[in-house]
């Protein structure tokens, strides 16, 4: 039997996901020659380098990602058996780790703060980043469990709809089209749209948008954030589609307005997205539980 502790396959598995030392130190409490030696004794155990230096970054080896795959697995049995155990005790408790994506992070704190002051004793971390690096770390199995507009494709991830998400355009209160009414999609094809990054689901929806009434995408600029778009249409360079949960302050201050264009607001959803292969905590079931249920309110 291979000589390896968990300790050192979760000590390896931070590293390699940094590859970083000192990031996997602070991740883990431990000090950075804690981490160095953890990672010895697991390339002695295995009789392999693990990890590769060039120059200042860190790279896995062969033998890393082979054991990446394994380490990962083992790290999430575990974590369904201390799951299982917690519940027939009776326990509510343990860590759930959300990624969401940053669209949803207009509403998700609101939501969250409510869930921790009922269950108190689940630690709850968030993590916000576009969408493929929110599928990356469901398949990294470093999220319990995602929030998404759009889901991935594919048979190893759960999705289900819990709440509406109407995505409106977005203008300054004095580009010409911000007091006309019944905008047809003919007219917006002249103007300049802001757009997020290809990949994104707003950025699908707007491709769909346009090609179904045979119009060419317009004249466009990318934005990798609904930030960097929300300024740049106040500034007067163009328009967007938006989710409507990322402009209510916006609209509030009427630094904002929104465009009515026939066929708006298209209405989406938001999902929680979790990996079919993996049995969902204690708290991942509560927190799917508890998102359904305010849906519904």
């Amino acid at each position: 039997m291979l000589p390896i502790s968990i300790r050192q396959l979760q000590v390896f598995e931070s590293v390699a996901r940094h590859l970083n030392h000192s990031r996997a130190a602070a991740e883990l409490f431990l000090s950075q020659p804690a981490v160095s030696m953890q990672i010895k004794q697991a390339e002695a155990a295995v009789g392999l380098p693990l990890f590769e230096q060039t120059g200042k970054k860190l790279h896995l080896t062969a033998a890393g990602e082979e054991l990446l795959h394994y380490a990962r697995s083992m790290l999430q049995l575990m974590d369904e058996m201390e799951s299982v155990f917690d519940e027939m005790k009776g326990l509510e408790r343990g860590h759930l780790g959300i990624s969401v994506v940053s669209t949803a992070n207009y509403f998700m704190p609101q939501l969250l703060a409510k869930f921790i002051q009922a269950h108190p004793k689940i630690k709850v971390s968030l993590s916000v980043a576009n969408r493929d690096a929110v599928i990356k770390q469901l398949s990294d199995n470093t999220a319990d469990l995602a929030i998404m507009g759009q889901p991935p494709q594919g048979a190893d991830m759960r999705a289900e709809a819990f709440m509406e998400n109407p995505l409106v355009v977005i203008a300054a209160p004095t580009h010409p089209l911000a007091r006309a009414s019944d905008i047809q999609p003919k007219q917006l094809a002249s103007e300049t749209f802001l757009l997020r990054e290809k990949g994104s689901g707003t950025r699908g929806v707007v491709e769909r948008f346009f090609a179904s009434h045979k119009l060419a995408l317009p004249a466009h600029m990318e934005m990798d954030t609904n930030e960097a778009i929300k300024q740049s249409v106040q500034a007067g360079i163009g328009i967007g589609i938006i989710s409507r949960h990322g402009i209510e302050m916006e609209l509030e201050t009427k630094r904002l307005v929104v465009l009515d264009v026939d066929h708006f607001p298209i209405v989406r959803h938001w999902y929680i997205v979790h990996r079919k292969d993996k049995r969902p905590s204690v708290a991942a079931q509560e927190f799917e539980r508890f998102l359904l249920s305010e849906s519904q309110t």
